[in-house]
């Protein structure tokens, strides 16, 4: 990680050397208008979409995630064993797509144009389903690690770094106990918080997962062990992938200095990278967070199904400016994360803030 950083700085002293006052503020203005460039080309196909492709795909998403609960809780019922397990993986892609398609999309208010339903689908997505607090969650993500992303010690990466643990827990194991260290995280998180919003936080996830509790003992029939066997089950189904995206496409590319960051563009298309197309992941996280990351960084309030249209305008005009677009595969990643796991998680630079799902 300190290699990645001494590159880019190396990199950034010889583009800067014996540039004059002037030339830097050509190249800073050169900067500003490749992005305004890319804004116009990006927002003139959102206003040629229809309400469909802006929001009603992904919409139409997690309403069915939601319409598949009843039937998940009565497969769950079944005493016959392949009715159980496709009542458990059903509810398992649901509660996926709901808690990370959806607080993503809502913490970013691409869910919908209106601000007072954009922060009740917040409060709705974060605290009802995902079990975390809204204000700390929208301030860490948004606020911190889009407008900070790979800067040193704000929005370097992800929340979930244990370096204590050896590689083989970090990346197979511990993600299993996210389902149960994400309500008290967000506990920890109320202090400082006003009254309103602590009681509101917490009120919002006893709901959540006291209803998923009682609808279990008796839509399915458990009894209580069991009922919180399979909440774990199902509530950590995809919490391996979860935490293997959040650190794929931030770590181990160039980080900057809080002092000597690069404009926009150029910040996202050497910090952040795509993995490649994969439709299970695509399907129940977004594209935003797997293929289209990239384009999510330049035009965070796109809905998912709007940065994968995008897609081909970002890339084709990154490369035609002679700017990275990165691009890896899950996999490749994995295990480039497995071999190198001590310089890059390890000996990282510290994190000073929360961040969450990238």
């Amino acid at each position: 990680m300190q290699k990645v950083t001494e590159e880019w700085t190396e990199m950034e002293e010889r583009r800067t050397s014996g540039t004059s006052a002037a030339g830097k503020k050509e190249q800073k203005e050169e900067c500003e208008t490749l992005m305004m460039e890319l804004n116009r080309l990006v927002q003139k196909t959102v206003r040629d979409s229809s309400w469909w492709d802006r929001r009603g795909l992904d919409c139409t998403i997690l309403a069915s995630a939601f319409i598949s609960l009843p039937t998940a809780f009565l497969l769950l019922s079944s005493s016959h064993v392949c009715y159980f397990l496709l009542g458990l993986v059903l509810m398992g892609v649901a509660h996926a797509v709901i808690t990370v398609k959806g607080t993503h999309l809502a913490s970013h208010g691409a869910l919908t144009e209106s601000s007072a339903w954009g922060r009740f689908w917040v409060v709705f997505f974060i605290e009802v389903c995902g079990s975390f607090t809204a204000n700390v969650s929208v301030k860490s993500h948004v606020k911190m690690h889009h407008a900070h992303t790979n800067v040193i010690g704000l929005g370097d990466s992800s929340t979930w770094k244990v370096p204590f643990l050896p590689r083989s827990v970090y990346l197979f194991i511990a993600p299993l106990v996210v389902p149960i260290i994400t309500p008290l995280v967000a506990m920890g998180q109320l202090k400082g918080q006003p009254l309103y919003t602590a009681v509101r936080t917490v009120v919002c996830v006893c709901v959540g997962v006291c209803s998923q509790y009682v609808l279990l003992r008796c839509v399915s029939g458990f009894t209580c062990s069991s009922a919180l066997l399979v909440m774990l089950l199902s509530r950590g189904m995809f919490s391996i992938p979860y935490i293997h995206i959040n650190i794929f496409q931030h770590i181990g590319l160039p980080m900057f200095s809080p002092n000597r960051r690069p404009k926009r563009i150029y910040q996202m298309s050497h910090g952040v990278l795509n993995l490649s197309r994969n439709r299970l992941l695509d399907w129940i996280f977004g594209h935003s967070l797997i293929n289209c990351h990239v384009e999510h960084h330049l035009f965070p309030s796109l809905s998912d199904n709007m940065c994968l249209k995008v897609k081909p305008i970002v890339s084709q005009f990154l490369k035609s400016k002679a700017l990275p677009y990165q691009e890896d595969g899950y996999f490749s990643r994995l295990r480039l994360f497995f071999h190198k796991y001590q310089e890059l998680m390890v000996f990282a630079p510290p994190i000073t803030e929360l961040v969450g799902v990238q």
